[in-house]
């Protein structure tokens, strides 16, 4: 089974940047994207951002225009770099690989990782 740690977090004040990275422990096959989720307190887990196998990325509205998400293949690795943050983007943010669905959408599958938390003081 392939396991995914993620890093990169931390507290910071709004405003400013975070790297976070994913690493898988081997490539993810059958998936059609790689991507990362976030979950704050007394949420669900929501859809941050993809990047297809092919390169093409997509974001959430909330956060399009201020995280960018790209990839290492030679690496298993998977990144995602957050520019002007701000309190809405606390919670902890989770990678895994991804299917789209006939709906149009992605659905996870795999086992999640431990995640990295991210808080933004105001």
């Amino acid at each position: 089974q392939v396991q995914l740690v993620e890093s990169g977090g931390g507290l910071v004040q709004a405003g400013e940047s975070l790297r976070l990275s994913c690493v898988a422990s081997r490539t993810i096959r059958n998936k059609d994207a790689m991507a990362w989720y976030r979950q704050a307190p007394g949420k669900k887990r929501e859809l941050v951002a993809t990047i297809s196998t092919g390169g093409i990325t997509s974001y959430a509205d909330s956060v399009k225009g201020r995280f960018t998400i790209s990839g290492d293949n030679a690496k298993n690795t998977v990144y995602l770099q957050m520019n002007s943050l701000t309190p809405e983007d606390t919670a902890v943010y989770y990678c895994n690989g991804v299917v789209g669905t006939v709906g149009g959408g992605w659905s996870p599958f795999g086992s999640w990782g431990q995640g990295t938390q991210v808080t933004v003081s105001s």
